[in-house]
């Protein structure tokens, strides 16, 4: 049986060690809905990789409710830091042997190595 479901629309967001992809799609019907996939790849002791995935399908009658309960949690976290109760994690320093890794106050917001191989894989 074919898979006729149509790609609409993709994005992937690179978080540190993850990537997220937003991915709209459509059904045969033509509704249209969203898919969120979380891919993080594990180095193996072979130097071979894999990535584990988690994925979410999120409908359209169901956007507005996710889009106010994300908002909300959100919020909550903005709040709770902001009360003093908890600390944003800092990830440590890695040493550039090439001596090219911008530093905290030059180039603006640090960077971490990614692999971007799981990009063109779906």
């Amino acid at each position: 049986m074919a898979d006729d479901r149509e790609d609409v629309y993709s994005k992937a967001v690179r978080a540190g060690k993850r990537t997220y992809f937003f991915d709209v799609k459509s059904t045969r019907g033509r509704d249209l809905y969203l898919t969120i996939t979380e891919s993080k790849k594990h180095t193996n002791d072979d130097g071979s990789a894999t990535y584990e995935k988690h994925k979410i399908f999120l409908y359209k009658e169901d956007f507005e409710k996710f889009l106010e309960g994300y908002k909300d949690a959100v919020a909550e976290i903005e709040r709770l830091k902001a009360g003093g109760d908890f600390v944003q994690r800092e990830e440590p320093r890695r040493e550039d042997p090439h001596g090219t890794e911008p530093g905290p106050t030059e180039g603006g917001s640090r960077y971490t190595d990614v692999d971007f191989d799981d990009l063109d894989k779906k």
